[in-house]
């Protein structure tokens, strides 16, 4: 038992011993391509969609938040068919302070999860009647502070109501595309965001995401997706990609 313990004392300090491997930063060459295909990538698109925008309906930072949280877990589609009552009852964020909470929870039912949404909404609302004078605080620190109010969202009302670019909305299929485009390799968002950020300009940021998602829904869907008809299709290499016939 003394011996193999000490073989084993011995191998690992050999192990300690080697030299780290280093990493082979990309050739400068290669950099920059990558640069040109993702600048590519984003002409191409915006092309594509030229009105690509928030599908989110609204008439102000309030309601865009409102909407936001309410996306979680939900489509556009669905959360449009709510808002219109909701608004017009809850007009204002003191109105949502002092909403019912029963009440807000029958009115965002079809939404899913309704119960944490009523919560979030209501106590987001509380928050920015009493610390914001009812107007959406229009900086990250701030609206993260706010219940039910993470990075995405955060993104989402910053970028669409007040046009500052703090960085990239990534929600289901910007993550997805970011992936199938190599854009990162990471699966985690805040991760996938960090390289986003790296890869694309500032001016860059907020028009990106609308653009990944409308051709998330419109072409480079989940399941077979519609590679024949995609203005990026030579720029592409995912490994799924479907034959062009």
């Amino acid at each position: 038992m003394a011996r193999r313990k000490a073989a084993v004392a011995a191998a690992a300090s050999r192990e300690l011993k080697k030299p780290a491997k280093k990493r082979v930063p990309p050739s400068p060459g290669a950099k920059k391509s990558k640069y040109l295909r993702a600048e590519q990538i984003f002409s191409r698109l915006q092309a594509a969609y030229p009105d690509a925008k928030c599908a989110l309906d609204h008439t102000n930072p309030l309601q865009l938040l409102v909407a936001t949280i309410l996306s979680a877990q939900s489509t556009d589609k669905m959360v449009n068919t709510i808002t219109p009552a909701l608004f017009k009852k809850y007009p204002t964020a003191e109105a949502f302070a002092n909403a019912d909470i029963t009440e807000l929870e029958t009115m965002i039912h079809s939404s899913g999860f309704f119960r944490n949404k009523a919560r979030s909404i209501k106590a987001a609302c509380q928050a920015i009647a009493a610390e914001h004078a009812g107007k959406v605080p229009e900086t990250m620190e701030a609206l993260l502070e706010l219940q039910g109010v993470a990075r995405k969202t955060a993104n989402v009302v910053l970028g669409v109501a007040f046009g500052i670019a703090e960085g990239v909305v990534v929600d289901t299929h910007v993550q997805r595309l970011s992936r199938r485009l190599d854009f990162s390799k990471e699966e985690r968002p805040d991760k996938i965001e960090q390289d986003l950020m790296q890869l694309f300009p500032r001016d860059r940021w907020i028009l990106l995401a609308h653009l990944l998602i409308h051709h998330g829904r419109a072409k480079c869907i989940a399941i077979r997706p519609k590679c024949a008809e995609c203005p990026i299709e030579d720029l592409c290499y995912a490994e799924d990609k479907q034959p062009i016939k």
